[in-house]
């Protein structure tokens, strides 16, 4: 698992970015918390590479601040245009205070069922 921080260091209705080289991941990853809860995502946004950590959490959601993409927090499903693929969420986990990250498998190394 990846340490993140305390979760006081995530306020309510913003997010972190936990940068790819931390991760091992590729990309980087947005660590959001929305009313005590938090929820994980790659942080590029997959119409144009923006920072999701970067827009407006209304909800579940995120509006990427370039061209207002809504991901949903929970699935990582674009709400619709401009973008059409989703992005992938990973589990958090909070143990004593601190928050880690189980990042998901690249969507190329997963299953077939699963990537189609």
């Amino acid at each position: 698992m990846i340490f993140v921080g305390s979760v006081d260091d995530i306020p309510l209705g913003e997010a972190v970015r936990v940068e790819a080289a931390q991760v091992d991941a590729g990309v980087p990853i947005a660590v959001f918390n929305v009313d005590g809860e938090l929820f994980a995502i790659d942080d590029t946004c997959t119409h144009q590479d923006a920072s999701l950590a970067d827009g407006w959490v209304e909800g579940c959601a995120v509006e990427c601040p370039l061209h207002a993409a809504c991901f949903d927090l929970r699935t990582g499903m674009p709400s619709g245009p401009p973008a059409k693929l989703p992005v992938r969420t990973h589990e958090v986990v909070v143990d004593d205070g601190f928050v880690y990250l189980r990042v998901s498998a690249p969507v190329e190394d997963a299953p077939a069922e699963v990537a189609a």
